[in-house]
């Protein structure tokens, strides 16, 4: 007897082994019960373009029943060293997914972990960033939603605001990846309106008020896209640029607001649902981020910004066919 009850406690702790595996195994392909769902997030800096992002993938976890407690938010505060310590302490928490907000946070985590599903957003071409094998086909553990501008459309409404721009400058930080992209863009879609453009850029913060003084009497007019450095020190460089009547077109309606004279902008809280809805898709285990195509959002869902008071100290009148769909700030 004593022989055959050793035999079934064997067969029973092996069944219990059994059974702990396949529970571990379960467990790496992400929980089925959203509540328990642990998220960590990286955003690189405080703007309000960022801000939104994250506001939009929070509403959309929390509204499909992940806990607001178990969404652990870091800020990097624009310091790309902050990016790799945050990105170590969200992977050795054992996220179940990671969301980050900006290129350098998403290339940071990206660089820390190819097993934890990581969805990014506010980075304009994944491909580039080089987190992805495709922006079609991820191929990686990395997916999400780009605010890859409507470039075309800004340089139209640059030339429908300042006709007479014969030269302008591409304005933005040489270390962003993304920007450079931008930059390409618009330097096509310029030429294509008959319009010399040349690419300016800045290292980092301390040079944005003397490269933007430099702009005066050069440049026509000035393109701004969605560049974390200046969007944060945007007021730095419109400053200039007001005060000595040059206009900027900028990427986004945040830009605008402190001081841009127009945009035709991304809503990054749109962007921020679009990232919730993927990774909501990933922790129910509908999909996997290598094989989720990279979103973006069409021009025609995007809505266009003027900054009255920047129209006014610049003597531009704002045509009434724009006047009539744009959203007038300061609001």
């Amino acid at each position: 007897m004593k022989k055959i009850s050793m035999l079934l406690l064997a067969l029973g702790l092996m069944l219990t082994g059994c059974g702990a595996n396949e529970s571990n195994e379960a467990n790496t392909k992400g929980p089925k019960d959203l509540s328990q769902a642990k998220i960590g997030v990286i955003q690189l800096a405080q703007h309000p373009a960022l801000d939104k992002a994250y506001e939009g993938f929070k509403d959309t976890l929390i509204e499909a029943g992940v806990k607001e407690e178990n969404i652990n938010f870091k800020n990097a505060s624009g310091d790309a060293s902050n990016c790799q310590s945050i990105a170590e302490t969200l992977v050795n928490k054992q996220s179940d997914l990671i969301y980050a907000i900006a290129t350098p946070a998403l290339q940071a985590i990206a660089n820390k972990t190819t097993t934890i599903p990581v969805v990014g957003s506010a980075v304009t071409n994944f491909e580039i960033a080089g987190v992805v094998e495709s922006n079609d086909k991820p191929g990686t553990n990395v997916t999400g939603a780009s605010d890859l501008n409507p470039v075309k459309e800004q340089m139209e409404l640059l030339k429908q605001l300042v006709p007479n721009a014969k030269k302008i400058a591409i304005f933005y930080c040489s270390a962003e990846a993304n920007s450079v992209y931008q930059g390409e863009l618009a330097i096509e879609e310029a030429k294509k309106l008959g319009i010399e453009a040349k690419v300016e850029t800045v290292a980092d913060s301390n040079e944005i008020q003397s490269k933007a003084e430099s702009f005066i009497g050069k440049y026509d007019a000035v393109y701004i896209p969605t560049d974390n450095l200046l969007a944060e020190y945007m007021s730095t460089a419109t400053n200039v640029f007001n005060e000595n009547k040059l206009p900027s077109i900028v990427g986004e309606n945040a830009m605008c607001l402190n001081g841009g004279l127009a945009t035709l902008s991304l809503d990054y809280y749109v962007i921020g649902q679009q990232a919730g809805k993927q990774a909501i898709a990933i922790l129910k285990g509908e999909s996997q981020p290598q094989d989720m195509a990279i979103t973006t959002l069409p021009a025609k869902d995007c809505k266009y910004y003027v900054n009255k008071d920047t129209a006014d100290k610049l003597g531009i009148t704002i045509p009434k066919e724009l006047a009539e769909k744009a959203t007038i700030l300061p609001e």
